[in-house]
């Protein structure tokens, strides 16, 4: 499997000892003027991809955890007054100056646990398809079909896992969470609303989801190729593509990040000011029930705080799973060659 993020473009290989072939072809041109970086060694394992996934995951959502507390909050749809802001910094200082500084990290604990496994295995699945389904599609090119189709695969798996860790989160994101703790809430919602509370909105998260990937990755790949096309080890081509990537792919889904909240959230005030008794489920019924309280707007609550929090996201997820790719890989290179 191709350790680089691109398909195709094959990993060049470091050379041996002795001089080089008369035939060789000239070294890639390096990225930027004056920065050279190692080609990304081919052949990377699974539990590579899996560690270096799991690691990026971890980070990509407890860095920008603070924002991802925002952005709950701006897409409630009937907000406390006491709870209503205009800008991300706006919040940020609130929420800090009233509730305490530790108050936009509720539930990052439970965040952590979720996303290790569902990136390990979201990384892992995303470059065996891809890989795969390229050879098939466009041997030895890079197939943007591919990519998208290999995106949403992975992203089945995710959601999997990740969704209980969302439901919970979310709950103790919003203002005067009832919840003391992870564990309080996880109990809380099992005895009041039953298991399936947990995957009440896995098919809107697929929904949106399933096309944000698709975006994200295609959008990650076509920016490899127009500044990265040796797929070369490159931190900043990294870092540009992944934050392009993700800004594209989360200003195209609020509408349908915003009905994931609602159901995620249940939030009451909202729910009982159009006269819905229980619990709302279904992503048809969350798309009216925004409609009606919001308008077309409603769609669009908390997209500058989406997209300010997928931006560096994204940009340390593909940073960070791209180093530890190539730094394990070429560790268990030199090892190989040392003994």
């Amino acid at each position: 499997m191709e350790l680089s993020c691109g398909v195709g473009g094959n990993a060049a290989v470091p050379p041996g000892p002795g001089p080089p072939p008369a035939a060789a072809a000239a070294p890639p041109a390096p990225l930027m003027e004056g920065e050279e970086y190692e080609s990304l060694p081919s052949g990377a394992s699974l539990g590579t991809h899996m560690m270096a996934g799991a690691v990026a995951g971890i980070m990509e959502h407890t860095v920008m955890y603070p924002v991802d507390s925002v952005k709950t909050r701006m897409q409630s749809l009937q907000p406390d007054p006491k709870a209503q802001y205009r800008s991300v910094y706006e919040a940020l200082k609130k929420i800090v100056l009233t509730e305490g500084f530790w108050r936009p990290l509720r539930g990052i604990n439970v965040t952590m646990l979720g996303a290790g496994p569902a990136h390990a295995m979201y990384f892992a699945c995303y470059e065996k398809m891809k890989k795969s389904l390229s050879d098939t599609i466009q041997h030895g090119g890079n197939s943007h079909l591919a990519n998208g189709i290999a995106g949403s695969v992975a992203t089945l798996l995710h959601d999997a896992v990740m969704n209980p860790a969302e439901v919970v989160k979310q709950r103790m994101q919003m203002f005067n969470s009832p919840y003391k703790s992870v564990l309080a809430c996880i109990r809380t919602v099992q005895k009041t609303e039953g298991f399936g509370a947990f995957y009440r909105s896995y098919t809107t998260q697929l929904t949106m989801n399933v096309p944000f990937q698709a975006i994200h990755f295609i959008t990650y790949e076509f920016m490899q190729e127009q500044i990265n096309p040796h797929r070369e080890y490159n931190p900043r081509s990294h870092i540009v593509s992944g934050a392009v990537a993700g800004a594209v792919a989360a200003a195209a889904t609020t509408p349908l990040d915003v009905c994931k909240t609602l159901l995620n959230t249940q939030e009451n005030v909202a729910l009982s000011s159009v006269n819905i008794g229980g619990h709302l489920s279904g992503m048809v019924n969350a798309f009216k029930t925004v409609y009606q309280l919001g308008g077309i707007s409603g769609y669009f609550r908390g997209v500058q705080a989406r997209v300010i929090y997928q931006m560096p996201s994204t940009a340390i997820a593909w940073s960070v799973y791209e180093f530890f790719k190539y730094f394990l890989t070429k560790h268990k290179l030199e090892k190989r060659t040392s003994l």
